[in-house]
């Protein structure tokens, strides 16, 4: 039986869930839980060290305040800085992990893609190629074109989130990806359906 198996796709959920355990709560687990053993048994060694360290030299710091609190002459520390050693290598623990949790939700947003909603689903005048879905509108001419693309730049201001035009005299052509996820997200498939109904209201207003 083997001890390592290699790290499986995980959901947006369980992402989630590394990201809060590593952070929140112990640097490392997080990583163990999401399968990413050397990480997460590196980023656990490394803050449990620092804080044995810390918990050695705060046992010593309450020590000698107590020694002095009695009246006794305590023998004074020795040289360095254990305490902040401690909690340095703590801090690059939580660090080491954090850079790991983000890793994972950028995996689990790649392995889990949004899904389409149904009416979009089902129609086919939206073509996805890999991670883009495209589509061309037709109209009259081109000044009904360009009032279309004028309309979808408020729609994309308003949304936060543009897609790739191309105008072709009375044919208007939009993509739409999330770059900045590395694929489709809800994002696209919400300014989908509203460009499709602004195109609707454009086709009914015309006739």
């Amino acid at each position: 039986m083997k001890s390592f198996s290699p790290a499986k796709k995980l959901s947006r959920t369980a992402a989630r869930n590394a990201l809060l355990l590593n952070q929140l709560a112990t640097p490392g687990l997080g990583s163990i839980a999401a399968r990413h053993w050397l990480a997460g048994i590196g980023q656990l060694a490394v803050f449990l060290a620092g804080f044995c360290i810390f918990l050695v030299w705060a046992f010593q710091q309450f020590s000698l305040a107590l020694a002095m609190w009695n009246g006794a002459d305590p023998a004074p520390p020795g040289n360095g800085h254990p305490g902040v050693l401690g909690f340095s290598l703590a801090a690059l623990a939580w660090l080491w992990a954090l850079g790991t949790s983000l890793q994972i939700l950028r995996e689990a947003k790649k392995n889990n893609p949004a899904a389409p909603p149904p009416v979009l689903a089902t129609n086919t005048s939206w073509q996805k190629t890999g991670e883009v879905i495209s589509r061309r509108f037709e109209f009259g001419g081109f000044p009904e074109a360009m009032n279309f693309v004028n309309d979808v730049a408020q729609l994309a201001e308003q949304a936060q989130h543009h897609p790739d035009i191309d105008i072709r005299w009375n044919k208007v052509t939009l993509a739409l990806t999330t770059h900045d996820a590395g694929g489709l997200t809800d994002k696209d498939y919400t300014l989908a359906l509203a460009c499709d109904a602004l195109y609707l209201r454009q086709q009914a207003a015309a006739q």
